[in-house]
């Protein structure tokens, strides 16, 4: 079976619990909107570390994680939503099928911490 450096995870490496999250604009009564987040999903997934960086935002460093979750696939996810860990939350990136198949998907996400 193949390996998960080409995207395509064996089935029982998806061990970890995810929440997919979706965002959406919640009134704030004065004629504007919060963003908040709502769940869609709770998906079996892979993640795998890929590389970090450190930078300074506001006069304060930094740290960001890029990660590649891979999970089964599913219809409608898309970057701008994000996976959640317990606390840790991953802003999904980039989405892809790698095999066209159906079968796996594959996000690159990054997990902002300071």
């Amino acid at each position: 079976m193949a390996g998960a450096s080409n995207g395509t995870a064996p089935i029982g490496a998806l061990r970890r619990r995810l929440v997919l999250e979706a965002p959406v604009l919640v009134p704030d009564g004065l004629g504007g909107a919060t963003q908040s987040y709502a769940t869609v999903a709770a998906v079996w997934a892979q993640v795998e570390w890929l590389s970090g960086s450190e930078h300074w935002r506001m006069g304060r460093p930094e740290q960001v994680a890029s990660c590649r979750v891979t999970m089964r696939w599913r219809a409608g996810v898309d970057a701008g939503q994000r996976l959640r860990d317990g606390e840790r939350i991953f802003d999904i990136r980039a989405v892809s099928d790698p095999e066209d198949g159906r079968r796996r998907l594959v996000c690159l996400v990054a997990e902002v911490g300071t």
